[in-house]
């Protein structure tokens, strides 16, 4: 670790991936291989950025606004720097004025990247922006320092309805609407005989990772900054955190710690420029970790959703129409509210045929937290709607839920409403079938030992003549990378030398286990069983981030890219000495053999004394943004999944307990079959948590509940038994391996497939998530 200060941590450097000692490990591609961080995790030694040291540490703690929406009289800092062991007190005036075309990858006002800055300069906009930070030589000198400034506030009235933001004055110079979709496709006056309404809400879903934000920042002789992050985006991070203090980016270095949990955004902006702003002021190394509370404060949530839908189908249930108005709630800042408003327009209809679709998307500004990068976002908030409507209709023609699915079903091929033909594998009714046929769980059986297996559990549930059961069904889709013309790239470099390889990529392993991905590619290509994966830094070439499955596809393509490099380097002498083509030879078992049976060399000796090495670049096809009408070839490819939930209700209190979930995924092949199951089981359970329990709550734009005691998140007597149907490898031929990404889907179809499920048990219409218990209460 290049670094002017030495730091250390329990074990060794964080990110460091390595072969496993056990020689009879699962070996390559198609195998489950343990994680090699699996261990050290369990036993608590991992080491994260909160475990981090440096010498003549100090420590740093940000000063947060108590108002949602305020302007900044005056800023009175010198209380806090009266503290003894204070050492610097930093607001917006002791941020750099920036040119705008040093900013120009991501348009800003004066004190931040995009429109949010990195501390409030003149107005505040939500609850908990952060407004002024404190160095300190001890982290409670530096709480109550940052607790003594006195900030003279006044009071500005919140805008917190989304539909407000229409009418109400701009809240940011850049005005209230984030974006408009409409998208129209086929004729507006089609009309179907049977029409069905609703309207549905979505509410403010947290991330809550298992460790809160921590960071430390190093100062560098040169006047630049080193920063040890659990950072999900190394190079979007190094940038935007030089452009913001005016540095050039080989000034800023980022080191990515071990990940404690990233289903988002892992920080936000203001987090790592404070930290090393307070750095540079002080010329020492600054550390801050989050309290639970300021972490909720930190960083950004799903958007809340309000979805009106009418479906319009002729007798049989086949879809003739849709439309629909959506309206995301992106909260104060912009963050991803476009990208998310192109996910929620094209997937208004699901994965479902439908000729006429107009629908007109909104994301809007209110001075609500920040929603930002979560689990299919856009894509969650319209499956709830859209499946809500077919079992809607389903009931209104008198047909089986499954079976109104069935007739509506997509396959490849089948356009998209924004025009594009969905040309990778969509096996939707297949997925279907195989839910809708697996054998369902026993009825709990009426006895006191069974009493905790009845909602509410032990004392909780009432009568158990009141339990209903409930089934239901759902189909999801996601988009896998980014959208709309992005530019996705990643590059990998593979080293051998001897009978180990390492494999260099700034792919941050947030959970994902691209990690060991990376060490299964280059066992299958190159048959060497001790791979290591470096630590990540923005030193290295750029990956991206990690979201939307792209470390499979797109670091994954280019680690094979350059052990294929290799293993063309590796073979060419040998194939020459046999008067063949490499094409002829090929590695497996750890052993390089020719067609005909001549050539048996162990991969081991054939490296001996060599060092190989090489560098290569995945670049998926390009796509292209959606036009005025919402069409055009938005999205390079789509996942798909469907979902069985069994629920039992007890109809008097409105207890919930989600029995059973029966998931069948189109994954294009299973690289790691338990990696696979274990990341679908988590996206249930992140769904089955929002469908009942996780609601970030807001009153008047203030958070009520920023805790995990206040938010509720699912436990392991929650999350119902997971079981898969079947994984679907329907290879898809653009991607790398022909594998799709399997986490976001599953979280994205749970809620909408719980919901049903509380449908079939109540009769009740079930029209908001999370589900409340007056919701689940039928007479």
């Amino acid at each position: 670790m290049s670094s002017p200060t030495d730091l250390t941590a329990p074990t060794a450097p964080a990110g460091a991936e390595a072969e496993l000692p056990d020689g009879a490990e699962p070996f390559g591609l198609g195998a489950s291989p343990r994680r090699s961080d699996a261990l050290p995790k369990a036993l608590g030694i991992y080491p994260y950025a909160a475990d981090l040291w440096a010498e003549g540490l100090l420590w740093g703690a940000v000063l947060r606004s108590p108002h949602p929406h305020a302007r900044i009289v005056s800023v009175d800092t010198s209380a806090a720097l009266a503290v003894p062991g204070v050492h610097a007190v930093v607001t917006a005036a002791d941020l750099p004025s920036v040119p705008a075309e040093d900013l120009a990858e991501a348009p800003a006002d004066r004190r931040g990247v995009a429109d949010r800055p990195v501390l409030a300069d003149g107005l505040v906009r939500h609850h908990g922006e952060p407004v002024a930070a404190v160095a300190a030589d001890h982290p409670d000198t530096a709480r109550l320092a940052a607790a003594s400034i006195v900030v003279e506030y006044e009071l500005l009235e919140p805008v917190t309805d989304p539909e407000q933001s229409f009418t109400c004055p701009p809240l940011h110079p850049d005005g209230n609407l984030f974006r408009h979709l409409p998208l129209r496709t086929g004729d507006p006056e089609a009309a179907g005989e049977i029409v069905v309404e609703g309207l549905y809400q979505v509410g403010r879903q947290d991330p809550a990772p298992i460790g809160a934000e921590a960071g430390l920042a190093v100062p560098r002789p040169d006047g630049g900054v080193e920063l040890h992050l659990s950072s999900t985006d190394p190079h979007g991070d190094r940038d935007r955190t030089a452009a913001c203090l005016g540095l050039e980016p080989d000034r800023v270095r980022l080191v990515a710690t071990g990940v404690p949990g990233a289903t988002a955004d892992r920080e936000d902006l203001s987090f790592q420029v404070v930290l090393a702003l307070l750095a540079l002021r002080t010329g020492r190394p600054v550390k801050m970790t989050l309290t639970r509370e300021e972490s909720f404060h930190s960083h950004t949530s799903r958007h809340p959703a309000l979805l009106r839908y009418r479906h319009h189908a002729d007798a049989e249930g086949r879809l003739v129409k849709v439309e629909a108005q959506i309206l995301l709630d992106g909260g104060a800042y912009a963050e991803v509210s476009a990208e998310a408003l192109a996910a929620a327009a094209a997937f208004s209809v699901g994965p479902y045929t439908c000729p006429n679709v107009f629908v007109d998307a909104w994301a809007v500004r209110t001075n609500n937290p920040p929603a930002g990068r979560m689990r299919g976002e856009g894509a969650l908030q319209v499956c709830f709607a859209y499946e809500s409507q077919l079992d809607q209709l389903a009931a209104r023609i008198g047909v089986d839920p499954v079976e109104i699915r069935r007739r509506n079903a997509m396959a490849t091929g089948d356009p998209l409403p924004t025009g594009q033909a969905v040309t990778c594998p969509a096996p939707v009714a297949a997925l279907l079938d195989a839910v809708s046929t697996a054998p369902l769980p026993a009825l709990p059986v009426d006895d006191p030992d069974s009493e905790w297996l009845l909602p509410g559990g032990p004392g909780g549930a009432g009568d158990p003549a009141a339990v209903r059961r409930g089934i239901g069904y759902a189909l999801g889709m996601v988009h896998m990378l980014g959208a709309e013309g992005e530019d996705e790239v990643s590059t990998a470099t593979v080293r051998v030398s001897g009978d180990h390889a390492t494999v260099i990529c700034a792919a941050v392993d947030a959970g994902q286990g691209f990690a060991t991905l990376a060490r299964q590619i280059v066992q299958s290509v190159l048959g060497v069983s001790e791979v290591y994966v470096a630590p990540v830094d923005s030193d290295q070439s750029v990956a991206g981030p990690s979201a939307r499955g792209r470390h499979t596809w797109v670091s994954g393509g280019a680690v094979e890219r350059a052990a294929v490099m290799v293993r063309h380097q590796l073979l060419q002498p040998i194939a020459a000495n046999f008067g063949m083509s490499v094409e002829l030879l090929t590695i497996a078992d750890g052993k390089i053999s020719s067609y005909d049976g001549v050539l048996g060399m162990p991969v081991t000796e054939a490296l001996e004394g060599k060092e190989l090495w090489a560098t290569a670049q995945c670049r998926p096809h390009p796509t292209e943004p959606l036009d005025e009408n919402g069409q055009g070839d938005a999205f390079v490819s789509i996942a798909f999944c469907a979902m069985r939930a069994v629920v039992d209700v007890d109809i008097e209190l409105g207890a919930v307990r989600v029995v059973d979930v029966t998931v069948a995924q189109d994954v294009g092949r299973a690289l790691n079959p338990r990696q696979i199951e274990d990341r679908i089981e988590a996206g249930v359970a992140q769904g089955v948590g929002l469908a009942l329990l996780e609601d970030l709550r807001t009153e008047d734009g203030r958070l009520l509940n920023p805790s995990l005691t206040g938010y509720r998140l699912p436990t392991a007597l929650d999350t119902p038994e997971v079981r898969i149907a079947t994984l679907v490898e329907d290879r898809d031929v653009v991607a790398t391996f022909g594998a799709k990404a399997v986490s976001a889907v599953p979280a994205v179809t749970a809620p909408a497939a719980v919901a049903a499920a509380v449908r079939a048990a109540t009769g009740l219409p079930v029209a908001r998530l999370p589900i409340l218990p007056e919701d689940a209460i039928s007479a």
